[in-house]
């Protein structure tokens, strides 16, 4: 009796853990939180910083947003401009093209600037380091 009750212990241990899982994936891709480009102009809305000089609070939604009066504040463009570009810690650029670059264009925007100004203050660290070679 007591080894049925650990094997239903056992199978439910599994699925807790693929629910919790699961609720961190649906959370970045939930649609509220993805961040929306301005064709026209590259502008990006991001809800989770908001547009403050439209007057537009953080955390609010693309959706939120009163199609009518909303512009675009660098261009003007109206809503339809605007396309889903996904959450801010998605990959950068085209879905077929991410496997390629050894890795580097699943990065995302962020860790790219990481990698880029990192390694331009490392070579620049190199440099300055050829001074002490006398």
């Amino acid at each position: 009796m007591s080894d049925e009750i650990q094997s239903a212990e056992s199978t439910t241990a599994p699925v807790e853990t693929i629910a919790e899982a699961s609720s961190g994936d649906e959370q970045s891709t939930d649609p509220r939180t993805h961040r929306f480009e301005c064709r026209s102009c590259g502008y990006v809305y991001d809800p989770d910083e908001g547009v403050k000089k439209v007057g537009i609070q953080a955390g609010t939604a693309f959706e939120d947003l009163d199609p009518l009066s909303f512009r675009c504040p660098v261009c003007r463009s109206r809503v339809a401009a605007f396309r889903d570009i996904g959450p801010r810690t998605k990959a950068s650029g085209f879905e077929e093209n991410l496997n390629f670059g050894l890795g580097v264009n699943r990065l995302t925007p962020g860790q790219k600037n990481v990698l880029i100004f990192g390694s331009m203050a490392l070579a620049f660290a190199f440099f300055l380091s050829l001074y002490s070679l006398r």
